[in-house]
């Protein structure tokens, strides 16, 4: 029985964590449909942060690919004044992405809804 306690404490303690980070997530970080990214997205530095096998699959036309792998050491390459328009594959990384550049100052930050894998808009692939 003590097992079963545990493992709903675990349980609770998991869905509370995920939905902290997910209100944390709204706050910093406005979620655009592809409307609204598109509109935006050309006066404002626009990152793919997904990994480079990934983006030369295919990417967004005028992105640069900034791999949350390298993003800590990378973040000099964005600059704190200009919007940031961030996007991953399905939208789960640029939340985690904003979230470390909230931290070192950035607050113009927006991230596309669905991620690339919803985008349908013009790309360019280096396959």
């Amino acid at each position: 029985m003590t097992a079963v306690y545990t493992l709903l404490v675990l349980l609770g303690a998991i869905i509370a964590f995920s939905l902290y980070n997910y209100f944390r997530q709204k706050k910093i970080l406005k979620t655009l449909n592809e409307e609204e990214f598109r509109a935006g997205y050309r006066k404002a530095q626009l990152i793919d942060v997904r990994e480079p096998n990934e983006y030369e699959g295919g990417h967004i036309l005028g992105a640069r690919n900034i791999p949350m792998s390298q993003l800590k050491t990378r973040m000099k390459e964005i600059r704190p004044d200009k919007p940031v328009y961030l996007y991953c594959q399905s939208g789960m990384r640029s939340g985690r992405a904003a979230q470390m550049l909230k931290k070192k100052g950035y607050n113009d930050l927006y991230h596309l809804e669905g991620g690339f894998k919803k985008w349908s808009g013009k790309v360019k692939s280096k396959k």
